[in-house]
């Protein structure tokens, strides 16, 4: 297995929906992936696919994550969504793209980023702890979790994340 990393383009867009609303199905009823894909418009890859990332196997899709530099803060930069097939989980590809944009991102002149999961997304927390993200404080906590309510709208509560990569 040979995985190679390129830039997005507008053209992955359909193969991402795809891939979230199969890559996560087993873990959601069909209704609730399509509604996961919802949180990829096609926008991203219009106006960020220099920042995101497709990783491939001979041409097939084996994960992506979409990020991007903030237009407001200069040092930050942003990892929005990042999916891996399941059948390729552990073996290390979410480290790497995660490292390819963090390096990227430190010759763009970034010097943190930022990510945030759900409080119920117990895989995401503990990937993003053990990638050197800090748990950023919050308005309460849910299984030892700092957690902002209603982060993203009522209800929407989220668990924020912020790495300095200036620290390591």
């Amino acid at each position: 297995m040979t995985i190679t990393l390129r830039a997005a383009e507008e053209a992955d867009h359909p193969a991402l929906v795809r891939a979230v609303q199969q890559w996560w199905g087993d873990s959601r009823s069909p209704a609730q992936a399509s509604e996961l894909a919802l949180l990829l418009p096609r926008l991203f890859l219009q106006h960020f696919a220099s920042t995101s990332l497709i990783a491939e196997d001979d041409g097939h899709l084996a994960g992506f994550l979409v990020g991007f530099y903030s237009a407001d803060d200069p040092a930050a930069a942003y990892i929005h969504f990042v999916g891996i097939d399941p059948g390729r989980r552990r073996a290390g590809l979410g480290r790497r793209l995660y490292e390819t944009f963090f390096a990227a991102a430190t010759v763009a002149g970034r010097q943190l980023v930022r990510a945030v999961t759900s409080p119920g997304n117990q895989g995401s927390i503990a990937f993003h702890r053990g990638m050197g993200f800090q748990l950023e404080p919050g308005d309460r906590e849910v299984d030892g979790v700092p957690v902002r309510a209603d982060y993203d709208g009522p209800g929407q509560d989220r668990v924020c994340f912020r790495l300095d990569l200036l620290a390591g």
